[in-house]
């Protein structure tokens, strides 16, 4: 479902349920401007803080670019405080994705590059077509990934790839980077949406609190130490019996029904 205020805008909102779904629409190849980052941020707070919305779908309503990235004419003039902007709206915008409290899918059709693919690499789980292309080609043009793509890449596909792709702009096909970790599901073409959908769902039918605990305990693997890690989890796990869901879910298993999650 739409939310007609949205229509003109470069990136709109739509809701399925209990899934978010923030579609691309910035017509030829929905290019990043400072605009667009301020109003992705915006749909990410405003989605947070909505009770009823437990998952996120990132999708494009292009069938040839996910996302192509950048504007470049933006940096065209070689302007450093336009350069400083862009850069803290790029990490504002995808640090929020990165840490929104529920799942986060990107569905990835047709090209996906620089802060096109940069947007997919902050999500959860990627889900691409049998044709889409990903690259981060920014030191063609004497730039560099800005957006989380050195780190979040080289999480997911281990160094020598992420050098390959960031340093020879080597670009991958869907196949290729299923194989190496860059995704994590290929589908036929005009299908990742639907997937990607049926993720995020499943994610929906899991305890909203325990899916932002668990969330939380897998991405501090990203920075913190494993014998802390153990002692959160313990830490977490404890704080679910002071939640409402916490009961309900166990008492749901019990009597052999369905949990109704109140996300409290």
């Amino acid at each position: 479902m739409s939310d007609d205020k949205n229509q003109d805008q470069p990136l709109r909102l739509e809701r399925d349920g209990a899934v978010g779904i923030i579609v691309l629409d910035n017509p030829p190849a929905n290019t990043w401007t400072l605009d667009s980052l301020q109003r992705f941020r915006h749909l990410l707070d405003e989605l947070n803080d909505d009770d009823d919305i437990r998952a996120l779908v990132i999708t494009s309503a292009s069938d040839k670019f996910f996302s192509a990235g950048a504007d470049l004419n933006q940096f065209a003039d070689g302007d450093t405080t336009h350069a400083t902007q862009a850069a803290r709206a790029f990490g504002s915008a995808f640090e929020a994705l990165s840490t929104f409290e529920g799942l986060t899918v990107a569905a990835i059709n047709g090209w996906a590059m620089g802060g096109g693919l940069e947007v997919a690499l902050a999500c959860d789980l990627r889900v691409a077509a049998q044709g889409a292309k990903m690259a981060l080609p920014e030191a063609r043009v004497g730039l560099l990934p800005c957006a989380g793509g050195t780190q979040n890449l080289t999480r997911l596909v281990g160094e020598g790839w992420a050098k390959r792709i960031i340093l020879c702009g080597e670009r991958v096909d869907a196949e290729q980077a299923l194989r190496i970790g860059l995704v994590e599901e290929v589908v036929a073409d005009g299908e990742a949406h639907q997937k990607a959908l049926e993720l995020a769902q499943m994610s929906c039918r899991q305890s909203p609190g325990s899916v932002a605990a668990c969330k939380t305990l897998i991405q501090h693997t990203r920075s913190g130490d494993h014998n802390s890690a153990l002692m959160r989890e313990r830490d977490l796990f404890v704080d679910l019996f002071r939640t409402e869901d916490q009961r309900e879910g166990v008492n749901a298993f019990l009597e052999k029904r369905e949990p109704h999650w109140k996300n409290r």
